[in-house]
């Protein structure tokens, strides 16, 4: 495969990411999909609907990366999430502070996007904060402190840390038909939580959670199928095209906007590319964008007050620094990474709903208003 070959590849990647994500932000925008919602109107409202969504994406996410890694369509083991350290204590604390951000800056880094497209002013504000923390956190002095500290502590694996590869040695199964295995177990238990209530039959609510599940998976497809070089012909070693890890990626909303920044910033610097993280903020806020727009929905909105100010911009830092903490936010770990059976992305879902139950009781005593109002 020559250059050629390799640019017009990584433009197929960049655009079918464009279009998955495009078509995901219209999802998300017309079903009103949102993690921190989710969390929310259990513990304000007492629905469950939004929730049993997020589960249903989930267990969609877990049975079709795990056909996908049994056909050999993707190779597990290359993902972001399946390294053999086990950072349990910046997962810990990394998703609560996330979860706490997003309650404060009124949702997670996908229903920013989503928000932006809306014409809310107060998102581009979170956007902003929230990819210079990323930025800092990554590379700059919150990098330094969090490597010198939380990174400190971790469990050194012999093997990745998905479950299927833990679990096969002592089991004595193959790695692969475990992992077919448990993704259809434990992601027919998502489904099965979800499609429980009869209630939660309805065209928006399945529309909804399919929808998101399957973009997901299709993500997973093209970074890990349709981008993958076995020999890159300038170095002659495999290569996952326009990520910005190198390795194979799906969605996740924190990092990507710290480097859509950099690219904005830096755009005639002829090394910053754009990159799957970038390509997708760009496809979820147009999605959802056109939608707004379709249905007259669209319209500006901004901060209430100095205090509403003070708890966005607040709450777009904790999600900078808790979303590169732990590995990812709400869609990163708790849905791209927890569809490969990570133990940090088991883990960090649950981080993600005590920090959200911690901000509304925050809010809850300060008697503001509903975030999702």
């Amino acid at each position: 495969m020559d250059v050629v070959d390799i640019n017009s590849l990584s433009k197929s990647v960049l655009w079918a990411t464009f279009a998955i994500t495009f078509l995901l932000g219209a999802v998300m925008q017309k079903t009103g999909f949102c993690s921190m919602g989710a969390v929310s109107d259990v513990f304000i409202m007492s629905s469950w609907e939004r929730l049993r969504q997020w589960f249903l994406a989930i267990g969609v996410a877990m049975i079709g990366f795990a056909l996908m890694s049994y056909l050999g369509l993707v190779d597990p083991l290359k993902s972001f999430y399946t390294g053999n350290k086990f950072l349990w204590l910046s997962t810990i604390v990394g998703s609560i502070l996330f979860g706490f951000g997003m309650v404060l800056a009124s949702g997670c880094g996908s229903k920013t996007l989503v928000r932006i497209g809306g014409g809310n002013l107060k998102s581009v504000v979170v956007f902003m904060v929230l990819g210079l923390t990323a930025y800092m956190t990554m590379r700059g002095f919150l990098g330094v402190i969090r490597i010198n500290t939380l990174d400190t502590i971790f469990i050194a694996f012999n093997t990745p840390q998905d479950l299927p590869s833990l679990l096969s040695a002592p089991l004595g199964m193959a790695r692969s038909h475990l992992h077919l295995a448990l993704g259809f177990m434990i992601g027919f238990a998502f489904i099965a939580y979800a499609l429980a209530s009869k209630a939660f039959w309805t065209a928006n609510n399945l529309f909804a959670g399919v929808a998101v599940g399957l973009a997901i998976c299709a993500v997973w497809w093209v970074s890990g199928n349709l981008g993958y070089v076995a020999e890159d012909p300038n170095t002659l070693e495999e290569v996952f095209l326009v990520t910005n890890s190198g390795r194979m990626e799906s969605l996740s909303f924190v990092a990507p906007y710290a480097y859509s920044l950099d690219w904005l910033m830096m755009y005639s610097d002829t090394s910053k590319v754009l990159t799957v993280g970038i390509v997708a903020v760009v496809g979820m806020i147009l999605g959802s964008a056109f939608i707004s727009l379709a249905t007259k929905s669209f319209r500006f909105e901004s901060f209430r007050d100095a205090e509403d100010t003070g708890n966005h911009l607040v709450g777009a830092a904790l999600m900078g620094f808790g979303g590169v903490t732990a590995l990812g936010c709400t869609v990163g770990q708790g849905l791209s990474g927890i569809s490969t059976l990570a133990v940090g992305s088991l883990l960090a879902l649950p981080g993600f709903i005590f920090g959200a139950y911690l901000a509304l009781c925050y809010l809850k005593m300060r008697h503001a208003p509903n975030p999702c109002a």
